[in-house]
């Protein structure tokens, strides 16, 4: 019986270990891999492949308000400096990235999407002009995403407050994060959101609001991870996602 009891402890340790190791976002998807781009069609199915636990893209509404997948405010096409918020999305989607993909629609990234079983897609909202643009962004891609039945596997994540707080009021369901840093855990568990999702040199300053957000019930992700040594740090300090250009490096320092 003591064996039995020592044996389902040694169990029960290993489960809670499981359970809360670190896992890994691949930043604009997995885009240095061959044949990739940052916020490609290719970097989602890449991300799929290696089975992070998600694949993040950003989103723009064009001029005629129609949800973009870009990190950039401008593109380039034909030697001309647009502005994607200025620009309707059939001149966008003309732009062509590193590796040959036309810039996509975020329609043509969710049917790619709904394939990649093994991935959740993380929407970064970028922040625009006017609350009337950020709002009307918000609508629709919710819309988008529960129209395909997709709400599980999507989160989101914004340095706009104000489009945090619309994506919240509108999806309370909805696992939604804040980039910008500058918030404690406690104001964002009270306004309702899933977690904290902060730059790597923001919890170097603030170790402290990783166990604080534990607490509290929220999750914690870091961005954009890179480095063996800051890979390492995060990982030591027990957060739950590291945000990275480097998934497969990160993978290496998780599987030891």
């Amino acid at each position: 019986m003591r064996f039995k009891s020592i044996l389902s402890v040694v169990l029960l340790t290993v489960c809670i270990h499981l359970q809360a190791q670190t896992q890994i976002i691949a930043h604009r998807g997995f885009w240095k891999t061959e044949n990739s781009a940052q916020n490609s069609l290719t970097a989602l199915k890449k991300a799929n492949e290696i089975k992070t636990y998600g694949s993040e893209i950003d989103i723009w509404l064009s001029s005629d308000g129609i949800p973009v997948v870009f990190h950039d405010a401008n593109v380039m096409l034909d030697g001309k400096n647009l502005n994607i918020q200025d620009t309707p999305a059939d001149i966008l989607t003309q732009v062509k990235l590193s590796n040959g993909e036309n810039l996509p629609t975020l329609e043509s990234y969710l049917d790619t999407f709904e394939d990649c079983l093994e991935t959740k897609l993380i929407i970064e909202f970028k922040s625009h002009r006017t609350k009337y643009q950020e709002d009307e962004l918000v609508d629709k891609v919710l819309k988008m995403v529960r129209d395909r039945n997709l709400q599980n596997r999507v989160e989101y994540i914004s340095f706009s407050l104000n489009l945090v707080v619309k994506t919240i009021h509108l999806d309370p369901l909805a696992k939604v994060y804040y980039l910008s840093g500058n918030l404690s855990p406690a104001v964002m568990k009270s306004i309702g959101a899933a977690g904290i999702d902060y730059n790597v040199a923001v919890f170097k300053r603030n170790p402290q609001w990783v166990k604080e957000s534990h607490d509290l019930g929220l999750k914690v992700n870091v961005w954009t991870v890179n480095s063996p040594e800051d890979i390492q740090q995060m990982i030591d300090l027990n957060v739950d996602y590291i945000t990275t250009d480097e998934p497969l490096l990160v993978k290496e320092f998780l599987d030891r």
